[in-house]
């Protein structure tokens, strides 16, 4: 089966594991805002520009490389909520 690379509710569900990625684009975070912003967009990965999944044996793996678009839009559902 091949990797998705986009949001899919359904592969989403099935997901075991989880691992972000940096965009260049971002520049230089302390690790404390890193992890905090890990966490927040993989509470919601629809919001995020470049993911992909990958099978793993028991499920997938969600892979999430983080734009500035990205953290613009969690403070924007942040600021809405």
């Amino acid at each position: 089966m091949a990797g998705y690379d986009k949001y899919d509710e359904r592969v989403d569900e099935l997901v075991v594991e989880t691992r972000t990625f940096w965009d260049p684009s971002v520049g230089n975070l302390t690790p404390e805002d890193r992890a905090l912003l890990s966490q927040a967009i993989h509470r919601s990965p629809k919001l995020a520009s470049k993911i992909h999944y990958e099978r793993a044996h028991t499920g997938f793996t969600r892979e999430i490389t983080v734009t500035v678009d990205d953290i613009q839009r969690l403070y924007q559902q942040r600021l809405t909520n």
